[in-house]
Protein backbone atom coordinates (compact mmCIF):
# COMPACT_ATOMS: atom_id res chain seq x y z
CA UNK A 1 0.00 0.00 0.00
CA UNK A 2 2.91 2.66 0.37
CA UNK A 3 3.64 2.53 -2.91
CA UNK A 4 0.46 3.26 -3.71
CA UNK A 5 -0.08 6.21 -1.23
CA UNK A 6 3.19 7.47 -1.93
CA UNK A 7 2.39 7.58 -6.18
CA UNK A 8 -1.21 9.12 -5.18
CA UNK A 9 0.77 11.51 -3.09
CA UNK A 10 3.71 12.55 -5.77
CA UNK A 11 2.08 12.17 -9.16
CA UNK A 12 -1.67 14.87 -9.13
CA UNK A 13 0.00 16.91 -11.10
CA UNK A 14 2.98 15.39 -12.38
CA UNK A 15 4.22 15.42 -16.10
CA UNK A 16 4.59 11.90 -17.09
CA UNK A 17 5.16 10.82 -21.09
CA UNK A 18 1.83 10.20 -22.88
CA UNK A 19 1.91 6.54 -25.16
CA UNK A 20 -1.75 7.62 -26.33
CA UNK A 21 -2.20 8.91 -29.34
CA UNK A 22 -4.94 11.96 -30.12
CA UNK A 23 -8.21 10.67 -30.79
CA UNK A 24 -8.05 7.41 -28.69
CA UNK A 25 -11.64 6.15 -28.06
CA UNK A 26 -12.90 5.51 -24.70
CA UNK A 27 -15.54 3.97 -24.08
CA UNK A 28 -17.22 4.98 -20.49
CA UNK A 29 -19.94 2.46 -18.71
CA UNK A 30 -21.79 3.78 -16.07
CA UNK A 31 -25.03 2.85 -14.05
CA UNK A 32 -28.58 5.20 -14.00
CA UNK A 33 -26.97 7.94 -12.89
CA UNK A 34 -24.17 8.31 -15.49
CA UNK A 35 -25.33 11.24 -17.03
CA UNK A 36 -24.01 13.48 -14.22
CA UNK A 37 -20.52 12.12 -15.85
CA UNK A 38 -21.05 13.71 -19.10
CA UNK A 39 -18.99 16.92 -17.71
CA UNK A 40 -16.17 14.59 -16.81
CA UNK A 41 -16.61 12.99 -20.68
CA UNK A 42 -16.56 16.07 -22.10
CA UNK A 43 -13.59 17.41 -20.24
CA UNK A 44 -11.80 13.96 -21.24
CA UNK A 45 -13.08 14.80 -25.03
CA UNK A 46 -10.76 18.55 -24.52
CA UNK A 47 -8.05 15.84 -23.72
CA UNK A 48 -8.26 14.83 -27.70
CA UNK A 49 -10.47 11.29 -26.60
CA UNK A 50 -13.16 10.34 -28.84
CA UNK A 51 -15.79 9.54 -25.89
CA UNK A 52 -18.65 6.35 -26.30
CA UNK A 53 -20.86 6.43 -23.26
CA UNK A 54 -22.93 3.50 -22.22
CA UNK A 55 -25.49 3.27 -19.38
CA UNK A 56 -28.96 2.01 -17.88
CA UNK A 57 -30.49 5.84 -17.79
CA UNK A 58 -31.96 8.28 -20.34
CA UNK A 59 -30.21 9.05 -23.76
CA UNK A 60 -31.77 12.18 -24.20
CA UNK A 61 -28.81 14.54 -21.62
CA UNK A 62 -25.70 12.61 -23.64
CA UNK A 63 -27.52 13.28 -27.12
CA UNK A 64 -27.81 17.62 -25.63
CA UNK A 65 -24.52 17.12 -25.13
CA UNK A 66 -23.12 15.36 -28.38
CA UNK A 67 -22.11 12.51 -26.64
CA UNK A 68 -22.61 8.75 -28.40
CA UNK A 69 -24.81 6.47 -26.29
CA UNK A 70 -25.09 2.84 -26.00
CA UNK A 71 -27.87 1.75 -23.23
CA UNK A 72 -28.14 -1.51 -21.74
CA UNK A 73 -29.94 -2.91 -18.67
CA UNK A 74 -28.45 -4.49 -15.69
CA UNK A 75 -29.68 -4.99 -12.04
CA UNK A 76 -28.49 -3.42 -9.46
CA UNK A 77 -29.71 -5.81 -6.57
CA UNK A 78 -28.54 -9.70 -6.34
CA UNK A 79 -30.13 -11.10 -9.41
CA UNK A 80 -27.19 -13.76 -11.00
CA UNK A 81 -29.13 -14.21 -13.71
CA UNK A 82 -29.41 -10.86 -15.06
CA UNK A 83 -26.14 -10.24 -14.49
CA UNK A 84 -25.22 -12.92 -17.15
CA UNK A 85 -27.40 -10.75 -19.55
CA UNK A 86 -25.45 -7.63 -18.88
CA UNK A 87 -22.56 -9.37 -19.44
CA UNK A 88 -23.41 -10.58 -22.71
CA UNK A 89 -25.09 -6.70 -23.16
CA UNK A 90 -21.85 -5.42 -22.27
CA UNK A 91 -19.89 -7.83 -24.50
CA UNK A 92 -22.01 -6.52 -27.39
CA UNK A 93 -21.73 -3.41 -26.96
CA UNK A 94 -17.60 -3.12 -26.58
CA UNK A 95 -17.45 -5.75 -29.66
CA UNK A 96 -19.32 -3.05 -32.24
CA UNK A 97 -17.51 0.22 -30.30
CA UNK A 98 -14.14 -1.68 -30.62
CA UNK A 99 -12.90 1.30 -27.77
CA UNK A 100 -9.16 1.76 -26.76
CA UNK A 101 -10.19 1.88 -23.55
CA UNK A 102 -12.42 0.43 -21.65
CA UNK A 103 -13.79 2.63 -18.20
CA UNK A 104 -16.59 1.51 -16.02
CA UNK A 105 -17.93 3.23 -12.97
CA UNK A 106 -20.17 1.86 -10.71
CA UNK A 107 -19.58 -0.63 -7.46
CA UNK A 108 -21.48 -3.67 -9.77
CA UNK A 109 -20.61 -2.20 -13.43
CA UNK A 110 -16.66 -2.98 -11.91
CA UNK A 111 -17.14 -6.91 -11.55
CA UNK A 112 -19.36 -6.97 -15.23
CA UNK A 113 -17.35 -4.89 -17.31
CA UNK A 114 -14.32 -6.33 -16.99
CA UNK A 115 -15.42 -9.92 -18.28
CA UNK A 116 -17.23 -8.21 -20.36
CA UNK A 117 -14.49 -6.60 -22.17
CA UNK A 118 -12.18 -9.75 -21.71
CA UNK A 119 -14.97 -11.68 -23.81
CA UNK A 120 -14.88 -9.32 -26.85
CA UNK A 121 -11.00 -9.14 -26.72
CA UNK A 122 -10.78 -5.36 -25.39
CA UNK A 123 -7.41 -4.13 -25.09
CA UNK A 124 -7.56 -2.05 -22.37
CA UNK A 125 -10.34 -1.80 -19.59
CA UNK A 126 -9.82 0.40 -16.43
CA UNK A 127 -12.70 0.05 -13.47
CA UNK A 128 -13.21 2.25 -10.35
CA UNK A 129 -14.29 1.66 -7.76
CA UNK A 130 -16.65 3.93 -6.20
CA UNK A 131 -17.62 2.82 -2.82
CA UNK A 132 -18.06 -0.55 -1.51
CA UNK A 133 -21.55 -0.49 -2.02
CA UNK A 134 -24.64 -2.47 -0.40
CA UNK A 135 -22.59 -5.89 0.30
CA UNK A 136 -19.69 -3.70 2.55
CA UNK A 137 -22.36 -1.69 4.38
CA UNK A 138 -25.52 -4.08 5.24
CA UNK A 139 -25.11 -6.23 7.88
CA UNK A 140 -27.92 -9.01 6.61
CA UNK A 141 -26.87 -12.49 6.38
CA UNK A 142 -26.88 -12.27 2.39
CA UNK A 143 -24.72 -9.84 2.45
CA UNK A 144 -22.15 -11.74 5.12
CA UNK A 145 -22.50 -14.91 2.88
CA UNK A 146 -21.74 -13.06 -0.27
CA UNK A 147 -18.57 -11.22 0.65
CA UNK A 148 -16.11 -14.50 0.10
CA UNK A 149 -17.78 -14.90 -3.20
CA UNK A 150 -16.92 -11.25 -4.15
CA UNK A 151 -13.69 -11.27 -3.33
CA UNK A 152 -12.80 -14.31 -5.46
CA UNK A 153 -14.81 -12.49 -8.36
CA UNK A 154 -12.82 -8.89 -7.60
CA UNK A 155 -9.98 -10.80 -7.97
CA UNK A 156 -10.72 -12.39 -11.42
CA UNK A 157 -11.89 -8.97 -12.21
CA UNK A 158 -8.58 -7.46 -11.72
CA UNK A 159 -6.71 -10.02 -13.75
CA UNK A 160 -8.74 -9.05 -16.81
CA UNK A 161 -8.36 -5.54 -16.22
CA UNK A 162 -5.10 -2.83 -17.01
CA UNK A 163 -5.66 -0.64 -14.14
CA UNK A 164 -8.31 -0.19 -11.20
CA UNK A 165 -9.00 3.06 -9.83
CA UNK A 166 -9.73 3.77 -6.16
CA UNK A 167 -11.99 6.73 -4.98
CA UNK A 168 -10.48 6.82 -1.36
CA UNK A 169 -7.33 5.73 -0.10
CA UNK A 170 -9.50 3.21 2.81
CA UNK A 171 -11.21 1.40 -0.20
CA UNK A 172 -7.96 0.54 -1.81
CA UNK A 173 -6.25 -0.39 1.18
CA UNK A 174 -8.57 -3.30 2.14
CA UNK A 175 -8.58 -4.54 -1.42
CA UNK A 176 -4.83 -4.79 -1.50
CA UNK A 177 -4.79 -6.73 1.76
CA UNK A 178 -7.31 -9.10 0.28
CA UNK A 179 -5.76 -9.47 -2.96
CA UNK A 180 -8.80 -7.55 -4.55
CA UNK A 181 -6.36 -5.32 -6.92
CA UNK A 182 -2.95 -5.67 -7.62
CA UNK A 183 -0.69 -2.69 -6.21
CA UNK A 184 1.67 -1.87 -9.35
CA UNK A 185 -1.83 -1.80 -11.74
CA UNK A 186 -4.14 0.65 -8.72
CA UNK A 187 -4.07 4.16 -8.52
CA UNK A 188 -6.35 6.46 -5.89
CA UNK A 189 -8.29 9.46 -7.94
CA UNK A 190 -10.83 11.06 -5.11
CA UNK A 191 -14.02 11.07 -7.82
CA UNK A 192 -15.00 11.59 -10.53
CA UNK A 193 -14.76 15.66 -9.98
CA UNK A 194 -17.07 18.52 -9.98
CA UNK A 195 -17.99 20.85 -12.37
CA UNK A 196 -16.84 23.74 -10.73
CA UNK A 197 -17.72 26.61 -13.09
CA UNK A 198 -20.67 24.76 -14.94
CA UNK A 199 -22.48 24.87 -10.70
CA UNK A 200 -21.05 28.40 -10.70
CA UNK A 201 -22.84 29.60 -13.68
CA UNK A 202 -26.24 27.24 -12.38
CA UNK A 203 -25.91 29.14 -9.47
CA UNK A 204 -26.04 32.66 -10.74
CA UNK A 205 -28.74 32.17 -13.27
CA UNK A 206 -31.55 30.74 -10.51
CA UNK A 207 -34.24 32.80 -9.33
CA UNK A 208 -34.63 34.18 -5.59
CA UNK A 209 -34.47 31.62 -2.86
CA UNK A 210 -37.32 33.15 -2.02
CA UNK A 211 -39.31 32.39 -4.56
CA UNK A 212 -38.54 28.18 -4.24
CA UNK A 213 -39.25 28.72 -0.71
CA UNK A 214 -42.73 29.86 -1.35
CA UNK A 215 -43.63 27.26 -4.21
CA UNK A 216 -42.33 24.55 -1.31
CA UNK A 217 -44.51 25.94 1.39
CA UNK A 218 -41.37 26.40 3.72
CA UNK A 219 -41.82 29.90 3.87
CA UNK A 220 -38.64 31.40 6.38
CA UNK A 221 -38.00 28.25 8.11
CA UNK A 222 -34.67 27.12 8.86
CA UNK A 223 -33.81 24.19 6.15
CA UNK A 224 -31.91 21.28 6.38
CA UNK A 225 -31.80 19.77 2.94
CA UNK A 226 -30.44 15.93 2.19
CA UNK A 227 -29.68 14.85 -1.04
CA UNK A 228 -29.31 10.65 -1.63
CA UNK A 229 -31.73 8.06 -2.27
CA UNK A 230 -33.97 7.02 0.17
CA UNK A 231 -33.02 3.38 1.68
CA UNK A 232 -32.01 2.42 5.07
CA UNK A 233 -28.36 1.85 3.73
CA UNK A 234 -28.30 5.96 2.80
CA UNK A 235 -28.99 6.42 6.70
CA UNK A 236 -32.68 7.86 6.10
CA UNK A 237 -34.03 6.36 8.91
CA UNK A 238 -31.53 7.58 11.20
CA UNK A 239 -32.01 11.21 9.80
CA UNK A 240 -35.43 10.71 10.09
CA UNK A 241 -35.31 9.80 13.84
CA UNK A 242 -32.82 12.79 14.03
CA UNK A 243 -35.26 15.09 12.38
CA UNK A 244 -37.65 14.10 15.31
CA UNK A 245 -35.24 15.02 17.96
CA UNK A 246 -34.35 18.04 16.55
CA UNK A 247 -37.97 19.01 16.14
CA UNK A 248 -38.69 18.89 19.72
CA UNK A 249 -35.83 21.33 20.52
CA UNK A 250 -36.45 23.72 17.19
CA UNK A 251 -39.90 23.21 15.85
CA UNK A 252 -39.45 25.77 13.01
CA UNK A 253 -36.99 23.42 11.25
CA UNK A 254 -38.05 21.56 7.80
CA UNK A 255 -36.16 18.53 6.13
CA UNK A 256 -36.30 18.61 2.46
CA UNK A 257 -34.99 15.21 1.59
CA UNK A 258 -34.49 14.58 -2.52
CA UNK A 259 -33.99 11.34 -4.12
CA UNK A 260 -35.63 8.16 -5.08
CA UNK A 261 -37.47 5.43 -3.38
CA UNK A 262 -39.64 3.96 -5.33
CA UNK A 263 -37.15 2.29 -7.49
CA UNK A 264 -34.74 1.17 -4.57
CA UNK A 265 -36.42 -2.02 -3.75
CA UNK A 266 -36.40 -4.15 -0.15
CA UNK A 267 -33.94 -1.21 0.49
CA UNK A 268 -36.21 1.81 0.46
CA UNK A 269 -37.81 3.70 3.41
CA UNK A 270 -41.54 3.42 3.15
CA UNK A 271 -44.11 5.81 2.74
CA UNK A 272 -45.38 5.17 5.69
CA UNK A 273 -42.25 6.32 7.39
CA UNK A 274 -41.80 9.16 6.20
CA UNK A 275 -45.96 10.07 6.52
CA UNK A 276 -44.64 9.71 10.48
CA UNK A 277 -42.72 12.75 10.05
CA UNK A 278 -44.93 14.56 7.31
CA UNK A 279 -45.33 17.57 10.08
CA UNK A 280 -41.41 18.52 9.67
CA UNK A 281 -39.94 16.75 6.69
CA UNK A 282 -40.51 17.41 3.03
CA UNK A 283 -39.87 14.24 0.39
CA UNK A 284 -39.05 15.79 -3.27
CA UNK A 285 -38.21 12.56 -4.71
CA UNK A 286 -36.12 13.17 -7.58
CA UNK A 287 -35.52 16.96 -8.71
CA UNK A 288 -33.15 18.27 -11.28
CA UNK A 289 -32.81 21.43 -9.55
CA UNK A 290 -30.30 20.60 -6.79
CA UNK A 291 -28.18 23.57 -7.07
CA UNK A 292 -31.49 26.06 -6.60
CA UNK A 293 -32.26 23.41 -3.76
CA UNK A 294 -28.56 23.62 -2.02
CA UNK A 295 -28.68 27.74 -2.28
CA UNK A 296 -32.01 27.44 -0.29
CA UNK A 297 -31.08 25.65 2.55
CA UNK A 298 -28.98 26.16 5.87
CA UNK A 299 -27.78 23.24 6.76
CA UNK A 300 -26.52 19.94 4.66
CA UNK A 301 -26.78 16.56 5.94
CA UNK A 302 -25.61 13.20 4.67
CA UNK A 303 -25.91 10.46 7.19
CA UNK A 304 -25.15 7.36 4.74
CA UNK A 305 -23.96 4.34 6.31
CA UNK A 306 -22.71 3.19 3.30
CA UNK A 307 -19.20 2.39 1.98
CA UNK A 308 -18.77 5.75 -0.42
CA UNK A 309 -16.40 6.77 -2.94
CA UNK A 310 -16.70 10.09 -2.78
CA UNK A 311 -19.71 11.68 -3.04
CA UNK A 312 -20.66 13.86 -5.42
CA UNK A 313 -23.15 15.59 -3.29
CA UNK A 314 -20.98 17.08 -0.94
CA UNK A 315 -18.49 18.16 -3.24
CA UNK A 316 -22.08 20.26 -4.90
CA UNK A 317 -22.89 21.24 -0.87
CA UNK A 318 -19.40 22.29 -0.11
CA UNK A 319 -19.14 24.44 -3.41
CA UNK A 320 -22.40 26.02 -2.39
CA UNK A 321 -21.47 27.27 1.01
CA UNK A 322 -23.47 24.88 3.04
CA UNK A 323 -22.47 23.80 6.82
CA UNK A 324 -22.38 19.50 5.81
CA UNK A 325 -22.58 17.20 8.58
CA UNK A 326 -21.90 13.33 7.59
CA UNK A 327 -21.16 10.30 8.96
CA UNK A 328 -17.18 9.35 9.19
CA UNK A 329 -17.25 7.04 6.50
CA UNK A 330 -14.71 6.45 3.89
CA UNK A 331 -15.20 9.14 0.79
CA UNK A 332 -17.50 11.61 3.14
CA UNK A 333 -14.25 11.92 5.47
CA UNK A 334 -12.26 12.79 2.55
CA UNK A 335 -14.66 15.54 2.04
CA UNK A 336 -15.46 16.70 5.61
CA UNK A 337 -13.11 16.67 8.33
CA UNK A 338 -14.33 16.65 11.68
CA UNK A 339 -14.28 20.56 13.22
CA UNK A 340 -12.30 22.07 10.06
CA UNK A 341 -14.52 21.53 7.36
CA UNK A 342 -17.98 19.90 8.60
CA UNK A 343 -19.03 18.20 11.49
CA UNK A 344 -18.83 13.90 11.17
CA UNK A 345 -20.66 12.01 13.56
CA UNK A 346 -20.97 8.15 13.80
CA UNK A 347 -23.26 6.12 11.41
CA UNK A 348 -26.45 4.76 12.91
CA UNK A 349 -26.54 7.46 15.43
CA UNK A 350 -29.55 10.34 15.47
CA UNK A 351 -28.67 11.35 18.82
CA UNK A 352 -25.57 12.60 18.07
CA UNK A 353 -26.81 13.39 14.25
CA UNK A 354 -29.35 15.69 15.61
CA UNK A 355 -26.82 17.27 18.19
CA UNK A 356 -24.49 17.94 14.83
CA UNK A 357 -27.63 20.03 13.06
CA UNK A 358 -28.61 21.69 16.15
CA UNK A 359 -24.68 23.57 16.43
CA UNK A 360 -24.26 24.21 12.95
CA UNK A 361 -28.10 25.98 12.82
CA UNK A 362 -26.83 27.88 16.42
CA UNK A 363 -23.15 28.13 16.09
CA UNK A 364 -23.44 30.01 12.74
CA UNK A 365 -20.24 32.10 12.82
CA UNK A 366 -18.26 28.47 13.31
CA UNK A 367 -20.52 26.88 10.83
CA UNK A 368 -19.81 29.21 7.66
CA UNK A 369 -16.42 29.24 8.73
CA UNK A 370 -15.91 25.28 8.50
CA UNK A 371 -18.45 25.99 5.02
CA UNK A 372 -15.97 28.30 3.94
CA UNK A 373 -13.17 25.99 4.45
CA UNK A 374 -15.13 23.10 3.00
CA UNK A 375 -15.37 25.20 -0.43
CA UNK A 376 -11.57 26.21 -0.50
CA UNK A 377 -10.83 22.46 -0.44
CA UNK A 378 -13.10 21.43 -3.05
CA UNK A 379 -12.49 24.54 -5.48
CA UNK A 380 -8.57 22.76 -5.05
CA UNK A 381 -8.49 19.45 -5.00
CA UNK A 382 -11.69 18.11 -6.56
CA UNK A 383 -12.00 20.51 -9.48
CA UNK A 384 -13.10 18.76 -12.91
CA UNK A 385 -10.00 19.79 -14.67
CA UNK A 386 -7.72 18.27 -12.08
CA UNK A 387 -9.25 15.18 -11.60
CA UNK A 388 -10.02 14.39 -15.96
CA UNK A 389 -6.16 15.27 -16.26
CA UNK A 390 -5.47 12.50 -14.04
CA UNK A 391 -7.45 10.26 -15.93
CA UNK A 392 -6.43 11.38 -19.34
CA UNK A 393 -2.71 10.30 -18.30
CA UNK A 394 -3.94 7.01 -16.60
CA UNK A 395 -4.86 6.40 -19.89
CA UNK A 396 -2.45 7.28 -21.92
CA UNK A 397 0.05 5.17 -19.80
CA UNK A 398 -2.21 2.01 -20.47
CA UNK A 399 -0.79 -1.23 -21.78
CA UNK A 400 -1.29 -1.04 -25.59
CA UNK A 401 -1.12 -5.00 -26.48
CA UNK A 402 -4.73 -6.35 -26.81
CA UNK A 403 -5.43 -9.88 -24.70
CA UNK A 404 -3.93 -12.56 -26.33
CA UNK A 405 -7.69 -13.76 -26.81
CA UNK A 406 -11.19 -13.20 -26.76
CA UNK A 407 -12.61 -15.07 -23.31
CA UNK A 408 -15.31 -16.99 -22.75
CA UNK A 409 -17.09 -15.92 -19.59
CA UNK A 410 -17.61 -18.47 -16.57
CA UNK A 411 -21.08 -18.83 -15.05
CA UNK A 412 -21.02 -15.77 -12.68
CA UNK A 413 -23.13 -15.72 -9.40
CA UNK A 414 -22.42 -11.37 -8.68
CA UNK A 415 -22.91 -9.53 -5.48
CA UNK A 416 -25.16 -6.38 -5.58
CA UNK A 417 -24.03 -2.95 -6.08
Amino acid sequence: MSALVARQASEPHAERALRTQPGSHLLCVGGEDHELRIPFLLALRGHGFRITAAGTGPADPFARAGVEYRPFRFDRFVNPWADWIAVNALARIIGDVRPDVVQSFDTKLALLVPFAARRAGATAVVRTINGMGWLYSSRSPLALALRLAYRTLHQLAASASAMTVFQNPVDAAFFLSHGMADERASEVIPGSGVDIEGFDRAVLGLPPPAELRATLGLGTAEVVLTVTRLTRQKGIRTLLEAAALVHRRRPGVRFVLVGPRQSEGPLAISQEELDRHRSYVLALGRRSDVPALLRLADVFALPTEYREGIPRVLLEAALAGLPIVTTDMPGCSDVIRDGATGLTVPPRSPERLAKAILDLLTERASALAMAARAEALVRRDFGLAVIAARYARLYAELPQAPFAAAMPVADLALSGG
